[in-house]
């Protein structure tokens, strides 16, 4: 059952400002079977910074052929993380549901490809 956290602890504005978060389109969605939990590998298209791979675990909400073309929000600036033999460049962001099952973070209206979080 979810149980929601906390707020975290103040951070300054300045702070906030360090995390690079940018919108991208998914643009290849395929199953990941080797991931201890059950995921996606997503590739998503952040326009000026390139073509950018994530492993999401979001299969509960959407399969793939409905993520092609979805616009997600993206921190890239963490550094890559490897997941099994799987190199995530960057966090494709979301919300728990009730359930814990992940819900993509998204904006409300297309903007271009890259565009930073302000």
């Amino acid at each position: 059952m979810y149980a929601p956290e906390e707020a975290k602890e103040t951070i300054t504005w300045q702070q906030f400002e360090q995390t690079d978060i940018r919108v991208g389109t998914i643009v290849e969605v395929h199953e990941f079977p080797e991931a201890r939990k059950p995921a996606y590998k997503l590739t998503v298209d952040l326009g000026p910074l390139g073509i950018k791979k994530s492993s999401a675990q979001i299969t509960k909400h959407y399969l793939p052929e409905q993520l092609i073309g979805q616009q997600v929000l993206c921190v890239v600036n963490l550094g890559k993380k490897q997941i099994g033999k799987y190199l995530s460049e960057v966090l494709v962001t979301g919300f728990q549901d009730e359930n814990g099952d992940i819900v993509l973070a998204q904006p409300a209206s297309r903007v271009p490809n890259g565009s930073k979080l302000i």
